[in-house]
């Protein structure tokens, strides 16, 4: 392990280069999605490992990550069971879910799409506020591009990734922090299970919203 945590990279702190893993004591591998087309229903997989190699140069870095799809849990055993079922994950003929990054891009705070949303909240903010435009030297995010493999079937998914911080933890460990979401139509990886309603619209939305949020530790 380096005795460094962190190094600066085009004016933002980053981790040092090398191999991470995701923390098991420190993540959550979430989604979300509609019940009869009114009420969000959230879940997690319980059971996910990955591997992050930051490269010296960032732009190079990649991830590889392994989801066990026998571990999704929404808070009911019969949904659940569902879910686990041939009309969805079919996890006994495809036990895992694998993500594989192909790329990773950085969207800087001065790129013009983030620098004008932030100026017209400063505009629009309570009287007495300073309407001096705000910096632009924040930290931006990046986005990661992918391939996400559900039952065999692999699509392009982008992760956008904000990156929480680096630092050393108590017990000397380099680590750094990380949230990313992303959306998919679950049609396209052959999860066709549905129901339509009498009122009109289905049971189950076909959209699935993905949320993660985890740390890495520094493995070499």
């Amino acid at each position: 392990m380096t005795d460094v945590a962190t190094r600066t990279w085009d004016g933002m702190t980053i981790p040092v280069a090398g191999t991470y893993r995701l923390d098991q004591a420190h993540k959550r591998i979430g989604f979300l999605s509609r019940h009869m087309m009114v009420s969000p229903v959230r879940g997690e997989f319980a059971e996910a490992t990955a591997e992050i190699f930051v490269a010296e140069d960032p732009l190079r870095s990649g991830v590889t990550a392994t989801i066990q799809a026998a571990s999704i849990a929404t808070g009911s055993v019969d949904r659940d069971t569902h879910l686990k079922s041939a009309d969805f994950l079919d996890v006994e003929r495809y036990p895992t879910l694998e993500y594989r990054s192909t790329g990773i891009n950085w969207q800087s705070s001065e790129d013009p799409i983030f620098y004008w949303a932030r100026l017209r909240n400063h505009r629009l903010g309570g009287r007495g506020r300073s309407h001096n435009p705000p910096p632009q030297s924040e930290p931006g995010r990046f986005v990661l591009t992918g391939e996400l493999t559900v039952k065999g079937i692999t699509r392009a998914v982008d992760l956008q990734v904000n990156f929480g911080g680096a630092r050393r933890d108590p017990y000397g460990q380099n680590i750094f922090g990380f949230s990313a979401t992303a959306e998919i139509n679950r049609e396209d990886y052959g999860l066709l299970w549905n129901v339509a309603l009498e009122s009109g619209g289905v049971l189950v939305g076909k959209t699935v919203q993905i949320e993660i949020a985890g740390e890495a530790i520094h493995e070499a």
